[in-house]
């Protein structure tokens, strides 16, 4: 693969070394903040909703361990994942606290996550500034994520929506361990996951899955992901370099 990193952000394409756990990135700093105010942590194991459509919430959730994703379930049952969330993520945050939610948020794998009353990160956001402006940054970045993924399923083709999805999970993941330099990963997700995010059919994703394979871009099999040539996983993708690169937590 040499010559084929220009793309990537900087430090990623090669190595095998992976760190097993590690908690960046903003909401970090908010927990370090919120700790001394003895906001609950809470195990929850895979397949378990922290909150349901429809709900009243009045917490938010920072995901401190392990991936969960954001849904919405249509009327013929059928799931739309809207969002993937890694840890540091914020989950819930409404700023008019008690609103009721338009999405649900599930486990992907067992996680842990700290929570904080609405009213008591109200109460820091005065104490300290800093936070307000965290918690803007952060969702500024997931209206981004969240208008990208909606051109990615309006406007890209089944293969090109695949590979997106693919990279950013990769490049979002990786940003948590600046100096890393993992082409393979751990990847949660099964094919189902992939479809309902892309809206596809597992089927289709099987397809697409199968054609990156053979084309040496990346490898999917048993949760384990393996990029091949990560330049061309980001032609595959069909996305500008800036903005794949905007992905990355600061």
């Amino acid at each position: 693969m040499a010559g084929t990193r220009g793309k990537l952000p900087a430090g990623w394409g090669g190595g095998q070394a992976r760190p097993t756990r590690l908690l960046h990135g903003d909401g970090a700093g908010i927990l370090r903040i919120a700790a001394s105010r003895k906001s609950g942590n809470r195990a929850m194991r895979a397949g378990r909703n922290m909150f349901r459509i429809g709900e009243r919430r009045d917490t938010v959730y920072f995901l401190a361990e392990g991936w969960a994703f954001l849904y919405n379930i249509s009327k013929n049952g059928r799931r739309q994942i809207l969002h993937f969330a890694l840890p540091g993520d914020v989950l819930g945050f409404h700023p008019a606290g008690g609103d009721v939610t338009s999405y649900g948020a599930q486990a992907l794998t067992d996680i842990v996550v700290s929570t904080i009353p609405h009213k008591t990160l109200e109460h820091l956001a005065i104490e300290f500034p800093e936070v307000g402006m965290t918690l803007a940054r952060m969702m500024s970045r997931d209206r981004d994520l969240a208008y990208g993924h909606l051109t990615n399923i309006g406007r890209r083709t089944a293969r090109e929506r695949v590979a997106n999805l693919i990279l950013e999970l990769y490049v979002r993941y990786g940003s948590q361990w600046p100096g890393a330099c993992a082409t393979e990963m751990h990847l949660p997700l099964t094919q189902e996951h992939v479809g309902d995010a892309t809206g596809l059919t597992s089927v289709h994703v099987n397809r697409v899955l199968r054609g990156l394979r053979q084309e040496k871009i990346v490898e999917f099999h048993y949760r384990r992901l393996r990029i091949l040539d990560p330049d061309r996983l980001v032609d595959a993708a069909s996305v500008d370099p800036q903005v794949m690169r905007s992905w990355a937590r600061r």
